[in-house]
């Protein structure tokens, strides 16, 4: 009977996240916060984030790091923009709560991007 371990001995296991799944989620936080700064008229800022996701043609770790760090700001950006919109309503005796919820959870899965590219499906298809 002939065994299905690879050479090497190593058995590939199904990522709960595949590494398509990963680059279209990168793909869409993108866009969504190139809306956030076009919103803004910010246009330097809408180009860096419609091009921050070509970083993955680069099969390089630099490349993901890059995008790592992008997401991170992008969601510490949502979160900046979050507290802004909470504090102009409040003093405007406006609702907010809905806007708040709905920012966090942008930021929220902007963030999620930001560790999902550190997993080992993308760490493997990115080497040092």
């Amino acid at each position: 009977m002939t065994s299905s371990v690879p050479p090497g001995g190593r058995v590939e296991r199904g990522s709960r996240w595949p590494v398509v799944v990963r680059i279209v989620l990168v793909i869409i936080a993108a866009l969504l916060i190139a809306a956030h700064f076009l919103r803004a008229m910010d246009t330097p800022m809408v180009a860096l984030s419609l091009a921050a996701p070509l970083l993955l043609l680069w099969r390089r770790r630099w490349s993901l790091i890059a995008l790592q760090v992008l997401a991170y700001l992008a969601a510490w950006r949502w979160i900046d923009t979050a507290l802004g919109l909470i504090a102009m309503r409040e003093q405007l005796g406006r609702p907010w709560t809905a806007a708040a919820i709905i920012l966090g959870a942008v930021a929220l899965f902007t963030a999620l991007i930001g560790v999902l590219l550190n997993g080992r499906s993308m760490r493997e298809r990115y080497p040092r």
